[in-house]
């Protein structure tokens, strides 16, 4: 199985992050639950015996024979996604909305 490039992982995290916080909600109008009126008798869940194995996990000292892996970097030179996002107008905010500065 081929491995992702870096880049892709961070671009796809970043993506995601812009996509769930570039929205703006406003509650319009208060919800409310039914009024519901129940009469139920109470119920009783089924009884069961179950004998389940008895298990014991212990941990116990063996040699084997385990890969050394070196590995080398190198520096490159990639292209990244570069994401400008215009915020919606708040219409209730009181003065200039803030600047943010990447």
């Amino acid at each position: 199985m081929k491995k992702m490039p870096k880049w892709t992982i961070v671009s796809a995290i970043l993506a995601a992050a812009l996509g769930l916080s570039a929205c703006d909600v406003e509650k319009k109008e208060e919800g409310r639950m039914p009024d519901v009126d129940v009469d139920v008798k109470e119920g009783k869940l089924p009884d069961y015996d179950v004998d389940a194995p008895d298990v014991d996990v212990k941990t116990e000292k063996k040699t084997i024979t385990v890969p050394d892996v070196d590995v080398e970097t190198e520096k490159k030179t990639i292209n990244v996604p570069d994401v400008d996002v215009d915020m919606p107008k708040d219409d209730n905010a009181v003065g200039e909305p803030e600047e943010t500065e990447r």
